[in-house]
């Protein structure tokens, strides 16, 4: 049976400004003169001519579109600011409504250090099914992003493949961000229309969500638009996420990074809404910064929490829901380096309420999965779970019978207050607080629970079947598009 049980971060008590409200307006200002007087570029035919019908002066040659202000602010006017992302199980449904952070695992990456022998290689999609059940076993995560690419299946049907696999190995909601072609995103669409019930069911709850890539700088994918245009139409849940990187596909200043990105994510969000009004979107950002030394992108440093944190409060200018690139390290295995990113990026992001965040299990600039690193990330959002409540101050936790009962020079374990309140400590899995004698007899670490908790899980773990009727009518739409 699947765990039902989801931790996700709400009320908090914990506040950070990172942005002033005069700073969000100058952003967004700057971000409407680049639409206006720079352009971004649309290869998209159908998105050019819904650009044209708007009154959008459009270079059908170099395909680079610029919109007046007004268009851009009232269509966006129209994105709702609130719905629930939904989950084969009912009970795993996630609201995004600006008072929960929700954790997902991190896509699409190319590598993964196999689960058994430790060594990497190249993913597939057993790794889609295997990853799936982990996940659905980890009260930690809340949603799935597909998390690594399933390279033994024909490239044309990759992610309906990608999507079958989760959805047979888990009843959490799915986001994908390998549907990027009309063929593909027609299928997912069939696909998910069968199993809510209908179309209708699926507007009501769409247990699929879409994820799309701007090309930074101030581009798009053509077939990342058409399918995103397919999946505003069922009602699906759509964002688009830049990953402008300081010095290369953005100026070295993080300011000039933020104003491209916002301009990449509205300019494609607004076009949906003129496609269809109220269609669910959300804000996606994975911003960073390249290395001074290489040009490389860095995936991890004080550029990406500080991005983490400001871009939440530039999808809170817009009242949209925001998903956010967190637990990006550039770290090779699970070690120091991986914890730090890890730790900070996400902390950054959740204190300011991010809605979704992604990236738990990814290494080298989410290129490689680790289990370890996977249950290590989820160990890291539990301790940033726990900070968030803050302190609670009342006449119970006070505690002052109980200290009356103690006394100077006394000790608190045979408390019944204690006995009632034990349980609200935080108790790490992973953490080593092991007598250093212990340590030293054994020198195993982190990295050997976390694979082995994996490997419980994996072992271990049925979830909730998928109905077989359903299976098959997903391998006849997949092999209708093969064919």
């Amino acid at each position: 049976m699947s765990h039902k049980n989801i931790k996700t971060i709400s009320n908090p008590k914990l506040k950070l400004e990172i942005l002033t409200q005069e700073e969000v307006r100058k952003i967004h200002d700057a971000t409407l003169h680049i639409i206006e007087k720079v352009g971004v570029r649309f290869p998209s035919k159908r998105a050019l001519e819904i650009w044209a019908a708007n009154g959008a002066d459009v270079d059908y040659e170099k395909r680079i579109v610029r919109v007046k202000p007004q268009v851009i602010e009232e269509a966006l006017k129209k994105c709702p600011p609130k719905y629930t992302l939904a989950a084969r199980d009912p009970q795993q449904d996630l609201p995004l409504d600006g008072n929960h952070v929700c954790l997902g695992t991190d896509g699409c990456g190319v590598e993964v250090i196999d689960i058994e022998t430790r060594e990497k290689r190249t993913s597939c999609l057993q790794d889609v099914r295997d990853i799936a059940r982990v996940a659905d076993a980890t009260e930690e995560v809340a949603f799935h992003w597909v998390p690594v690419s399933a390279q033994d299946t024909p490239a044309e049907t990759r992610g309906l493949h990608e999507l079958r696999a989760v959805w047979e190995n888990s009843t959490k909601h799915v986001q994908t961000e390998s549907i990027y072609s009309v063929h593909e995103a027609n299928a997912a669409m069939e696909m998910a229309i069968i199993l809510a019930g209908g179309k209708e069911e699926l507007r009501k709850r769409p247990i699929l969500s879409l994820m799309q890539c701007t090309a930074p700088p101030l581009g798009h994918d053509g077939g990342s638009l058409d399918a995103a245009l397919i999946a505003a139409e069922h009602g699906i849940p759509t964002g688009f996420m830049t990953m402008a990187s300081c010095l290369t596909t953005g100026p070295a200043t993080m300011a000039g990074t933020l104003a491209v990105g916002n301009a990449e994510v509205i300019a494609a969000t607004a076009l949906l809404q003129l496609a269809k009004p109220g269609a669910p979107v959300f804000y996606a950002a994975a911003q960073t910064a390249s290395d001074p030394r290489t040009g490389a992108y860095t995936g991890g440093g004080p550029e990406d929490f500080l991005f983490g944190a400001a871009t939440n409060v530039l999808s809170d200018f817009y009242n949209i829901p925001l998903s956010m690139g967190s637990f990006a390290t550039g770290a090779k295995e699970p070690n120091w380096q991986a914890g730090l990113e890890g730790a900070l990026s996400t902390f950054m992001a959740s204190v300011v309420m991010s809605d979704m965040l992604l990236g738990v299990g990814f290494l080298h600039g989410s290129r490689i999965w680790s289990y370890a690193e996977m249950m290590m990330d989820c160990e890291i959002f539990s301790i940033i779970h726990k900070m968030m409540q803050g302190i609670v101050v009342d006449e119970e936790t006070l505690a002052l019978d109980a200290i009356t009962a103690v006394g100077p020079g006394g000790h608190f374990l045979a408390q019944k207050h204690t006995r009632n309140h034990m349980r609200d400590l935080f108790l790490p899995q992973f953490l080593d607080r092991r007598p250093y004698t212990e340590w030293e007899a054994k020198k195993d670490d982190a990295r050997d629970w976390a694979l082995n908790k994996a490997r419980k899980i994996l072992k271990e773990h049925q979830p909730d079947p998928l109905d077989e009727k359903i299976s098959k009518e997903f391998e006849r739409i997949i092999k209708s598009v093969e064919r």
